[in-house]
């Protein structure tokens, strides 16, 4: 089994705040993550070159021969040809960027210590096709072609469970259902891409879905739910209402009416009922989103541009986002009115103002929600999470004595 190091680099803060609490290779674009994508796709086992403070949950495995590979590069037929004809100490790069490299144990810990490698030779990328993702807003405007190499993939040689008769299907591509999924008395329109429902995954009756869309392992689309690709609802996401071209990392739930579309929700993300997010500004100008290490709002170049959440953020019932919102991980929004474009980690409040949420108390609140799908709040999360606490303190420029 090959080793795999998929590693950060500058382009992590570009995804804040949702690599707050995760490695970039941790992203689910199209149906896997980017690391589920790299073991699949190289038959190895990824671990990870990331944050200190993530290093204790996401460590690193080095072995004597190590294919080391950048974590917002997802893969390709082309690029895994190129990966697997590497020498040791030779390097692909992209515009001067390191890509990947085979790196023998000695030199990856001359690497670590920032020391001058030893006859690595690096050859720039050329007529290559392969996507890397730089932004956050990425997950969801390259979604569909993540999704559709991923179907390929996750489905070649494969029969799928048959689809039952109470269905009613339209399009030449195809349904592929896992053992157990269950889906009965929906519209599955596949004419502009294929649906994947995983194991133990539902459709309840009535919903109406155009492909691409992947469903995870426990994932359910709710009573008469309206869904636009190209979606991706991650591990145990619940999702009503109408949505168009989201991702969901997994656990996150938009149960009830009310739209959201081309958004990201990190884990554990709930939305009252009735929440609805703008995608799409009144004078059809480009959207401008929150970005981290500029402090600014940055130009997506994107006319529809929705929310992106970080984990275990929550918003109360009838909660409207503006176009182009960012919400920071433990936010706790309700209240009339919009929320402001960014919301910092650990605010609570809304339109009226914010308090900083009591990191004890955030905790609590995650031990009882983890708790009902028979996950825990351990140890390591508590640590990441402390340390987000900490390290997005600036950005909650209200008194930070008047907790909740």
């Amino acid at each position: 089994m090959r080793n795999i190091i998929l590693f950060d680099d500058s382009v992590r803060e570009n995804f804040l705040p949702l690599t707050y609490t995760r490695p970039v290779a941790e992203i689910r674009i199209g149906i896997l993550t980017i690391r589920e994508k790299w073991e699949q796709i190289l038959e190895g086992k990824a671990s990870f070159i990331t944050q200190d403070y993530l290093s204790d949950k996401f460590d690193i495995n080095i072995e004597e021969d190590n294919f080391v590979i950048n974590g917002s590069v997802l893969p390709s037929a082309q690029l895994k040809r190129l990966i697997l004809q590497l020498e040791p100490n030779q390097a692909l790069l992209e515009n001067g960027d390191l890509i990947a490299t085979r790196l023998s144990r000695r030199q990856f810990h001359l690497l670590m210590e920032e020391e001058e490698l030893e006859e690595l030779h690096g050859f720039e990328l050329e007529d290559t096709e392969y996507t890397r993702i730089k932004n956050s807003w990425e997950i969801f405007s390259k979604n569909e072609e993540a999704l559709l190499a991923d179907f390929e993939m996750i489905t070649k040689g494969r029969t799928s469970k048959p689809l039952s008769d109470s269905n009613q299907t339209i399009g030449d591509h195809p349904v592929f259902l896992e053992e157990g999924a269950i889906v009965e008395f929906a519209t599955l329109n596949t004419t502009k891409g294929p649906i994947y429902i995983g194991k133990n995954a539902e459709i309840m009756e009535g919903a109406l879905v155009r492909g691409p869309l992947a469903m995870c392992e426990n994932s359910v689309l709710k009573l008469g739910a309206k869904v636009y690709g190209a979606t991706t609802l991650g591990p145990y996401s619940k999702i009503g209402g109408e949505v168009s071209n989201i991702v969901t990392f997994g656990f996150s739930s938009k149960g009830h009416d009310g739209y959201l579309g081309n958004s990201v929700l990190g884990e554990w993300c709930n939305l009252g009922a009735d929440t609805n997010s703008s995608n799409l500004k009144n004078n059809y100008a480009d959207v401008r989103l929150w970005n981290y290490p500029s402090e600014r709002f940055l130009n997506t170049g994107l006319t529809f541009c929705g929310l992106i959440m970080g984990d275990h953020s929550k918003c109360g019932i009838n909660t409207m986002f503006n176009t182009g919102t960012v919400v920071g991980v433990f936010a706790n929004i309700f209240g009339a009115g919009f929320p402001r474009n960014f919301v910092p980690s650990f605010a609570w409040g809304g339109a009226g103002g914010y308090s900083t949420y009591k990191f004890s108390k955030a905790c609590e609140v995650a031990e009882k929600v983890m708790a009902r799908r028979n996950k825990e709040l351990d140890d390591k999360d508590k640590a990441i999470l402390q340390s987000v606490f900490e390290n997005s303190t600036n950005f909650r420029r209200w008194d930070k004595t008047n907790d909740v």
